[in-house]
């Protein structure tokens, strides 16, 4: 007969063969040997509680603080353009996308490199050309050899900070590619869709004199943009300091890293808990129902730029250091926010050429 041991008393025993896996009553003790032991009975049930990590978030004042040492280290590149270098970090609190739009050689595909660097985030970079395809920007599936099995190979579009130079160079089909990654923050492909790494932020520029061999970025792609910027000429003392710097080395190729991808996100959490007061919140919306009744526009802005307007708001508020966003804010950050979202119709171009001139007027009479 098999021998077993009692779990009750320790003591050895003896089952026959046709009482296995049946009620069996130890001699020793006389107990049920199917029946658990007394500490085990009496074990209650582990409660497993998963708390969440503490978040700690910046205040007012040490966002500004951090937002101040990003802007000096990127003006140790781009000489002067404090307003401009100031709404680029702003978009970049403010979780948004930014397209320098200005003539060839004022530095924009520079002072995209400059933020890249100066945050410490991965950096890819994008040269758009006409022949560009989608899987160039995102990726594709390669047939591994020692597998013969498809390995995806991820593109440029996988990095928290990507630059897509000239993006109106490269063909309808390969902007289009980049909607999902602006909108959603991921990439689709065959059916998987993959997360791209946080924070992540996409700086276009493009030429709006030249547009020979390009190709107009469509009003959806444009409203996936944040901010649209333009850098402008600098004045004689500035482009005297530049070229004075210049003289033995690029500032690019020195400039080192002030910040970090944790403490970036740390911001863009922080900058959500701006207040926006309701009188704020209803500037807001009549400024941009505003452009949805305006004669001159085809068509207005959509409620994606009255959520940008709103944290566009917010991240200006906190770069000066302060816990509530006001009108003023508002004002400083519309045109930029909104103008290029808005189309202009063709007779009215002339007291109008482009979005920025309809907000000025519609601000204007906002303060009236």
């Amino acid at each position: 007969m098999p021998k077993r041991i009692c779990h009750h008393c320790g003591q050895p025993l003896e089952i026959p063969e046709s009482a296995i896996g049946e009620n069996f009553n130890c001699p020793n003790c006389g107990k049920d040997i199917l029946m658990p032991p007394a500490h085990v009975a009496q074990r209650e049930k582990i409660k497993l509680t998963v708390l969440p990590p503490p978040v700690e978030n910046y205040s007012a004042s040490q966002l500004a603080q951090l937002a101040r040492l990003i802007i000096a280290n990127v003006q140790t590149v781009i000489v002067g353009k404090e307003p401009q270098v100031t709404l680029a970090i702003a978009g970049l609190f403010a979780e948004g996308h930014i397209l320098f739009e200005d003539v060839p050689g004022v530095a924009k595909t520079m002072l995209s490199r400059a933020i890249a660097q100066s945050i410490g985030c991965t950096f890819k970079r994008i040269q758009c050309t006409p022949d560009l395809q989608p899987e160039n920007v995102i990726g594709d599936f390669i047939l591994d050899p020692t597998t013969g099995r498809p390995d995806f190979r991820f593109g440029p579009l996988f990095a928290q900070m990507v630059l897509v130079d000239e993006i109106n160079r490269a063909s309808p089909r390969t902007q289009a590619a980049m909607l999902e990654a602006m909108g959603e923050g991921m990439v689709s492909m065959d059916k998987v869709s993959y997360r791209l790494e946080k924070p992540f932020m996409v700086m276009a520029t493009q030429n709006p004199i030249e547009q020979e061999g390009t190709f107009r970025l469509p009003e959806a792609q444009m409203d996936r943009f944040l901010l649209r910027l333009s850098l402008g000429y600098p004045d004689a003392a500035e482009e005297k300091k530049m070229c004075e710097r210049i003289q033995t080395q690029h500032p690019i190729e020195t400039i080192q890293a002030v910040s970090n991808a944790a403490e970036i996100l740390k911001c863009q959490r922080s900058v959500r808990e701006i207040r926006v007061p309701s009188a704020v919140c209803d500037y807001l919306v009549a400024v941009v129902r505003a452009t949805r009744e305006h004669p001159a526009l085809k068509l207005g802005a959509s409620p994606r730029g009255s959520l940008g307007l709103f944290h566009a708001a917010q991240a200006l508020a906190a770069i000066q250091g302060t816990d509530s966003a006001t009108i003023a804010h508002v004002k400083t950050v519309a045109e930029v926010v909104l103008a290029h979202r808005l189309l202009v119709r063709l007779e009215a171009r002339k007291d109008y050429p482009d979005g920025g001139a309809v907000i000025r007027e519609i601000l204007a009479k906002q303060g009236e």
